[in-house]
């Protein structure tokens, strides 16, 4: 651009330079032209630098947008004393109540989900077949079963429609570790919009709880271990456990892709 402006204005310049009064053109009149071309040039460069900014600033907004609303929400609730709630009886996608492991669900009572949902402070599944829920920080998204970690296509097709399960997890409230995850690396933006629903998990403390709901069943883990690794350590992810255990990762810091951020807990009855 700079080059631009240079070619443009040089051989006007030259040509004031080399022509006297008596040359041509009255003095006044080349002033005025050189004066106007100027100001034309002056008015082009501030236009373009207005324009590159506010494309920035759109840019901006867009990709950080997710992140920027989830953290208003979150600091708003804490501000204001909301707190996010799960019912604990809750009618699944087949019209029965979710039971917690080791329970039947029951057919729809009188005091189902339905009756309460209307409040908004009430936290509503996105799904009883395979989901995920964390009142904390308002975290409710589908989980995508049996997802290849190490294939980039695969589950950025995957986090595209929530949280995704690392192939080789265990099942739900079984021994073992259950591994969900939510990163990926193809975009900036897509890296900001595929973390956003585990975007908060920075925020859980131990004791926290973090609900998984599978084929209608509820489990409830609670926190007891957080972690900043190295994204080269596979470690948590190749752990083996005697009890159940469930494994959450996203990236951190929050939209790079410098350190991975793990979140451990375990399998309680409620």
């Amino acid at each position: 651009m700079l080059k631009y402006l240079l070619d443009q204005f040089v051989p006007v310049a030259q040509w004031i330079e080399h022509l006297g009064p008596n040359e041509g053109v009255p003095s006044s009149s080349l002033g005025r032209d050189t004066m106007s071309k100027h100001f034309k040039i002056v008015l082009f460069v501030r236009f373009l630098g207005y324009l590159i900014f506010f494309i920035g600033l759109i840019g901006f907004i867009f990709i950080l947008g997710p992140l920027v609303q989830a953290e208003v929400k979150y600091r708003a609730d804490r501000l204001l004393g909301v707190k996010r709630t799960l019912p604990h009886r809750i009618v699944t996608s087949q019209g029965m109540e979710s039971a917690t492991a080791g329970e039947s669900p029951k057919p729809e009572g009188p005091s189902s989900f339905n009756n309460v949902s209307t409040s908004e402070n009430i936290i509503t599944p996105v799904s009883t077949d395979y989901g995920i829920v964390i009142e904390k920080i308002n975290a409710n998204a589908k989980v995508i079963a049996n997802v290849d970690p190490g294939d980039e296509k695969a589950y950025t097709a995957a986090l595209a429609n929530g949280v995704a399960e690392a192939r080789g997890s265990t099942a739900p409230g079984q021994a073992g570790n259950l591994y969900l995850f939510s990163h990926s690396t193809d975009a900036p933006w897509n890296i900001i919009r595929f973390n956003a629903i585990f975007y908060l998990l920075k925020e859980l403390d131990k004791g926290d709880k973090v609900v998984i709901f599978h084929k209608n069943v509820r489990y409830d883990y609670i926190v007891f271990d957080k972690s900043i690794i190295s994204p080269n350590d596979i470690s948590y992810l190749t752990n083996s456990y005697t009890s159940p255990i469930l494994t959450l990762q996203t990236c951190d810091p929050p939209g790079t892709l410098l350190n991975r951020l793990v979140v451990r807990a375990r399998l309680v009855s409620s």
